[in-house]
């Protein structure tokens, strides 16, 4: 299969990278002038230039340049969006491998996929992809969900994982433990759980069927990452000891109570803020547009009316100001009640906010609520590498994979130099951007 031929950049076995800003990822100040020696895929020395390497080696100058550690995404939806369709369909392994080269491409070390994957198949990409079987590409992973009859995902993912039947649908306590117990007997380590109801519109777990199933996955050692949107259900949630919250309140502000329980639990966080911005495929910006065809871009410069998870170009939403205000106002609070931010985009759900870049939006927008951006580069490196259990990844050090992002410019100056890609490197391999570039605007859709 040609898609499978792209990407597959080899390293020699020592490479010396010479001469850049070296930013760990753990907040530590940067290391000027530093080199990195990458052998056999992994960091073997690092610190301030000149460093020793044996006869052989490459070296490779990277002086004025800036290196940060590959980032980790905790929560998308793999294998859905075919740029412009959204289907069951379009689930194959061929899609889930480009979706994890466009994540590879803008720097995205590990793609965690969550609730929605077909089990079977996704257990296979993971096994093949562990086994060699694919080129170079963010590292799949991913969790089951789990919501009531009807319920869970929005209106868009919910038409594919009707009909791929992905949700474990429970309705009762006894259900929700046999669903656990089934999923850790495949040695599943976490699932995602829905606790919403969509603004009275759809189904919700009950308090105790959710209960049920937090504290099954607790025993058989899983962690659970819930879905909760409105202020009394991250409470509940919280309280209850989920393991990672997603989403951000936004159409309420947090009060003291809430903000108490966070300093309490201190649950992981992933904001998913950029999902309900205006999509940046708006603007002639050509680091959105590397990773999509042409026509895709001029289809969503052509959508003026504003609707729901889809993509488009028309005014501002009519809420926009106070949804705004209200993330100014709850963000900083979150993040000093001990809320453990981590990055997740919710990318997946439409091709305005996609795979890679989305990551690349979220950094942005945490720095605008009040981040720093050596704060915002742990979030999206070091400490989602701790919340998966990645030891390998996440900050750049001895006995660590050589995933790293090679910038023209600092992002401790200005976050959105982020997006100032000279190059990848993924297990000590250079991505082969260019070649992804050509296969991507040349794609079917």
């Amino acid at each position: 299969m040609a898609v499978l031929a792209l990407g597959l950049a080899q390293s020699p076995r020592a490479v010396l990278f010479e001469g850049a800003r070296l930013i760990v990822g753990d907040g530590s100040a940067p290391i000027e002038n530093g080199a990195v020696l990458v052998q056999d895929g992994h960091i073997a020395a690092i610190g301030p230039a000149p460093l020793s390497a044996r006869e052989g080696t490459l070296h490779i100058p990277l002086a004025g340049k800036t290196v940060m550690p590959a980032m980790i995404n905790v929560h998308v939806h793999i294998g859905f969006e075919g740029y412009a369709t959204w289907s069951a369909d379009n689930y194959t392994a061929a899609n889930v491998l480009d979706h994890l080269q466009r994540a590879a491409f803008y720097g995205t070390a590990a793609t965690v996929s969550v609730g929605t994957n077909p089990l079977e198949l996704a257990l296979q990409i993971e096994r093949d992809q562990q086994a060699g079987k694919y080129p170079i590409a963010s590292r799949f992973l991913f969790l089951p969900g789990m919501a009531p009859p009807g319920g869970g995902p929005d209106a868009v993912l919910r038409v594919a994982t009707n009909a791929l039947h992905v949700i474990n649908e429970v309705s009762t306590p006894d259900e929700a433990r046999a669903a656990i117990v089934r999923l850790a007997d495949r040695h599943i380590r976490a699932i995602k759980i829905w606790y919403d109801d969509r603004r009275g519109t759809y189904p919700k777990l009950t308090p105790e069927t959710y209960l049920a199933a937090l504290d099954e996955a607790h025993k058989r050692g899983m962690s659970v990452h819930t879905h909760a949107i409105a202020l009394a259900d991250q409470k509940f949630v919280v309280q209850a000891g989920t393991d990672v919250l997603v989403h951000m309140v936004q159409n309420e502000r947090l009060d003291e109570e809430y903000l108490a329980l966070l300093k309490a639990r201190k649950p992981y966080w992933a904001t998913v803020i950029g999902l309900g911005d205006p999509t940046e495929a708006c603007n002639a910006d050509p680091f959105f547009e590397q990773a999509l065809p042409a026509a895709v871009i001029a289809r969503i410069r052509a959508t003026t009316e504003r609707r729901p998870l889809a993509p488009s170009c028309g005014p501002p939403s009519p809420n926009a100001a106070d949804r705004e205000a209200i993330m100014a106002y709850n963000f900083p609070r979150m993040i000093e009640s001990g809320a453990r931010l981590v990055l997740g985009t919710d990318t997946g759900i439409h091709p305005g906010h996609t795979f890679g870049s989305g990551e690349h939006v979220e950094l942005a927008r945490w720095v605008q609520l009040g981040l720093t951006p050596s704060q915002a580069i742990v979030a999206a490196t070091q400490r989602p590498a701790l919340l998966m259990g990645l030891k390998d990844l996440g900050t750049l050090a001895i006995g660590q994979r050589a995933s790293f992002i090679v910038l023209d410019a600092n992002p401790l100056d200005n976050i959105r130099n982020s997006r100032r890609i000279a190059s990848v490197y993924l297990d000590g391999r250079k991505v082969d951007r260019d070649a992804l570039i050509a296969k991507f605007r040349s794609s079917q859709f």
